[in-house]
Order: structure tokens, then C-alpha cells, then sequence
């Protein structure tokens, strides 16, 4: 059976089995009264189903120590995120042990055995969305319909993963950016392209050859989709109406910093 829990913006959307593993344990945690870490990379999901095991608790950032002691003392369930950066673990044991408070925490990089066991009874580790291919999908989805109701959907918009290149570098951070970019990509005209083109040039415009400079700007994706359309050098210079050896020339001066054929 597959599993999804929407709590927010970017849902936890549990299809792979690591997913699925980190949501039972989450469920089980909505049940017990202990003190638990879920570690993982930025955009991976974590805050997310610290929400899901505590949906009325209070968050508060591991960067500021006083803002988090002070959470704890007028708090009796707290989730603090980004653990790691906690300046005085001793401190910070203490206040938990003095007002009871019930922690779930969030951390990107893993922390010492023993200070994890002296807070934690169960961690749950959440592997980067690249290791998790099958909730890829769904997030895309789940995005789509997202920046669809933001700025209306047509049935000429549909996005899915055979048109699109999506970004995991940053997980589900830079996966949306990636459906929302492609969103806009589709929904624009030429006057559109033409505006964005010159918002974009007015920045970088200053130097003394800029033309000269900024041609890579149309020349590489014209390039690209050149290849994508065409298939072969030969089609592009007929279809450009370029001499092959210009072309040829054209590319080998993009090739290795654009990742031309």
C-alpha cells in the first residue's frame, strides 16, 4: 500500500522503501513519549515529519541556544531543528531534564554516538531523494499541482519526469524549483522570453565588447535545441541555413563549458 502524508508545501511523500521505513517510524513516535533525532540533507523531509510526530509543537532553530532553552522552559513538546549547531549540549541537557520537555530534532550531518544516545532513543535517518527514485515522481507531481494553483493549469502543461530535467542536487528544494522553472518555461511567449531576456541582460550590460560577450546567451540554446530537434549536425546547418564548417565552429567554442554533442 502506498503511504503519502501531506503536511505541508513540500510533503512527506513516502513511496520508496527508505520512505516508508522513516514514516513507520514516525507513526510509531506519535505514540511514544521519547526523544528522537531525524537526520538527513537539506530538503530531504525532515522538519516535515517532525510535524507529522508532533503537529502542535512549537519549532525553534539549534543556531540560537537561548531561543531554544527558552522554548523549553515554557514548552512541554518542542522540535528543534538543525540540532548539530547546538553551542552547549550540556546546557541544553539540563533544561530537558529540569522542565521534561519532549524533543524531536533534526539534524543534517550526523552527530557523536554519545551525545546522540545521552538525547535520543531513536533516530531515523533520512537518505538524500537521489537514493529515493521512487518518490521522485510523486514530488513532481505534487509540485505541478502546486504552481498550477498558484498560476492556473491548462491541460497543455502537464509536467512529468520524460520532460523534465529535474534538479536533486538540493532534494526536494531544488526539485521544485526545477517543476516550477519548467512550469513558467511552458507558459511563456515570445514577448515573455523577450522581457526576461532583457531584465537579464540589463545586469550583466557594461563592458566594452558586451555583444560580443553575451551572443552565448542565444547561440547556446539555440544550439541545444538544435540537437534536440535535428538529431545531426548536418539537419542543423541545412535547417539554420549555416555553412557546416560554421556551425562546426560554433559548437566546438561551446562544447566543453555548455556540454554540447
Amino acid at each position: 500500500m502506498v503511504v503519502r502524508v501531506a503536511v505541508d508545501h513540500t510533503s512527506y511523500i513516502a513511496n520508496s522503501r527508505a520512505s516508508l521505513e522513516a514514516l513507520k517510524s514516525a507513526n510509531l513516535l506519535k505514540s511514544l513519549n521519547i526523544n528522537a533525532i531525524i537526520v538527513g540533507e537539506a530538503g530531504t523531509g525532515k522538519e516535515i515529519l517532525a510535524k507529522f510526530i508532533l503537529p502542535q509543537a512549537q519549532v525553534v532553530d539549534g543556531n540560537s541556544l537561548v531561543e531554544v532553552l527558552s522554548f523549553i522552559s515554557a514548552n512541554d513538546l518542542i522540535i528543534i531543528k538543525n540540532f548539530d549547531k547546538i553551542s552547549n549540549f550540556q546546557t541544553l541537557k539540563n533544561a530537558i531534564d529540569e522542565h521534561k520537555t519532549r524533543v524531536i530534532a533534526t539534524s543534517r550531518t550526523e552527530l557523536l554516538d554519545k551525545i546522540s544516545s545521552e538525547f535520543f532513543s531513536l533516530k531515523i535517518t533520512i537518505p538524500p531523494l537521489i537514493e529515493r527514485q521512487e518518490d521522485i515522481e510523486p514530488l513532481v507531481k505534487k509540485f505541478f499541482e502546486e504552481v498550477s494553483t498558484i498560476f492556473g493549469k491548462n491541460s497543455s502543461d502537464d509536467i512529468s519526469l520524460k520532460n523534465l530535467n529535474p534538479d536533486l542536487s538540493k532534494n526536494c528544494y531544488s526539485l521544485r524549483k526545477s517543476v516550477y522553472i519548467k512550469y513558467l518555461i511552458n507558459s511563456l511567449g515570445e514577448e515573455d522570453v523577450m522581457q526576461v531576456m532583457e531584465e537579464f541582460l540589463s545586469k550583466k550590460l557594461g563592458g566594452r565588447n558586451d555583444y560580443r560577450d553575451q551572443l552565448y546567451l542565444f547561440d547556446v540554446p539555440m544550439l541545444r535545441a538544435g540537437f534536440k530537434k535535428f538529431n545531426s549536425q548536418l539537419n542543423m546547418s541545412e535547417k539554420f541555413g549555416l555553412n557546416r564548417n560554421t556551425l562546426r565552429k560554433k559548437i566546438n567554442d561551446y562544447k566543453d563549458s555548455y556540454k554540447l554533442q
